[in-house]
């Protein structure tokens, strides 16, 4: 029997371990799945939403367990209290616009006709969760598809092995059926076997990009729709009407939070030569005030990556950088938890360029480049020198052209003065190998649903 376990980052332990389903139990499961999608469907909308949020506050009820576990799991200091903030609030909004965003498009009624656009649930929802933000990533897919009226089977990744388990025991507990919200333990193997059996009427995928193409290989043939969240490298430009103090509080926060492990973290700056020194003197003061150290410990503000696989990334991809001419400003002393292992010190790069895989490849760690430029045109044309693309950071006081160079980035979402933020109202997406689909907003629900015409000639 295959074994799926969860290293703690915090010791190297063994947290967790469950035993991975086998095909036939696996396929058990999706029967399930799709012998109940039906009549859920069925339920009036406003009844399944209302299960929903009761499924969100079940779990905000969990606190106490939720966030230690989440420390052991992934490491992230029990003082920022896990991810409910942006739980609740994605979810609370998906459910206040559900009514609307999968109401018919009324294109005529009239004594001869009644045409419409209505909106149907996919079936079976099959979500692929990943490690770094295991709640706030999941319910962007799980609380629309069960509004709409999906069911949902979730499978996280083996570092939070525990989230999916919590989160659907807190929906059935609340009222969800069992079979309408299925958690599910997988090796890769049998994942890939159920999507190429054409198990899942939709497959969302929260990860890396090798995983995201093999989710696609799977899936070949089988025209099952997918929606992928993968890679990124997503710049900051701070140009020199700036707020400089907010450009460095908010950047060097988006890069180093979480240990550097969020999907739309800042993980290379340009800033505008006027700015550069300044700008680079209050990051490196910012960086240096974490604290390393166990996650458990309240004092604690940046805690262990993940694993240390993960780590050994970072500090790969930074002594090549070194090697190359960069130079890292924050000095390691400051930290003295980092062992090497999975605990690593945050870091700052400057003399880098994009010859670098420092520059070019995902880093999801605490460390960030910085590179001083002349003008517009050569940040955009540096942002835009990457084969990823999901958010872009810009600083300046005039909307009129952040809005100008926004259009002219290869990216999903442009912030203006801020970053690293998930807006629930709009559409989470990206572009290049970052990947393709949408989540929440209404663009969430109808990549949720399928659209079926109506033409109806009235006798």
């Amino acid at each position: 029997m295959t074994m799926i376990q969860c290293i703690s980052p915090i010791d190297g332990s063994v947290y967790a371990e469950r035993p991975a389903l086998p095909l036939d139990a696996a396929r058990d499961v999706v029967a399930r799945a799709k012998k109940a999608q039906k009549s859920w469907a069925k339920r009036p909308l406003e009844e399944r939403v209302q299960l929903v949020l009761n499924g969100v506050a079940r779990l905000n009820e969990m606190v106490d367990e939720v966030v230690p576990e989440l420390a052991w799991q992934m490491g992230r200091p029990v003082r920022y209290g896990g991810e409910f903030r942006g739980f609740n609030e994605r979810s609370n909004y998906v459910a206040t616009i559900a009514a609307d965003a999968l109401a018919p498009l009324v294109i005529e009624e009239s004594a001869s006709f009644e045409r419409r656009i209505a909106r149907e649930p996919h079936g079976v929802v099959f979500v692929i969760a990943p490690w770094n933000y295991p709640y706030m990533t999941a319910i962007n897919t799980v609380a629309p598809a069960l509004m709409a009226g999906n069911t949902v089977i979730i499978k996280h990744a083996s570092q939070t092995i525990l989230v999916g388990e919590r989160m659907v025991r807190a929906f059935n507990e609340a009222g969800v059926p069992e079979d309408v919200f299925q958690n599910i333990f997988l090796d890769h193997n049998t994942t890939s076997a159920l999507i190429a059996e054409k198990s899942f009427d939709f497959v969302n995928f929260t990860g890396s990009v090798e995983g995201g193409r093999s989710i696609e290989r799977a899936a070949a043939g089988t025209f099952t729709p997918l929606g992928l969240e993968l890679g990124g490298k997503d710049p900051g430009y701070v140009m020199e009407d700036a707020d400089l103090d907010a450009a460095v509080d908010t950047l060097m926060d988006g890069a180093t939070f979480n240990s550097g492990q969020c999907c739309c973290g800042i993980e290379r700056i340009y800033v505008h030569e006027s700015l550069y020194d300044s700008f680079v003197e209050k990051s490196v003061a910012w960086v240096s005030n974490y604290k390393l150290g166990n996650p458990l410990d309240k004092d604690t503000s940046l805690g262990p990556m993940a694993h240390k696989r993960f780590a050994a990334t970072v500090r790969a991809q930074i002594a090549d950088a070194v090697a190359k001419g960069a130079k890292a400003l924050v000095d390691p002393k400051l930290f003295p938890a980092d062992d090497g292992g999975a605990y690593v010190a945050p870091q700052i790069l400057v003399d880098v360029d994009h010859s670098m895989e420092f520059m070019r490849e995902e880093t999801f760690g605490p460390a960030v480049g910085i590179m001083k430029v002349k003008n517009d045109a050569e940040a955009l044309s540096l942002m835009n020198d990457s084969k990823y693309g999901l958010t872009a950071s810009l600083w300046t006081k005039d909307a009129e052209r952040a809005a100008r160079i926004g259009a002219g980035i290869e990216t999903g979402t442009v912030f203006m003065n801020r970053a690293d933020y998930l807006d629930p109202a709009l559409c989470w997406t990206g572009v290049k190998e970052t990947g393709r689909g949408g989540s929440l907003s209404v663009i969430g629900f109808q990549n949720l649903t399928r659209p079926k015409s109506y033409h109806l000639k009235k006798a």
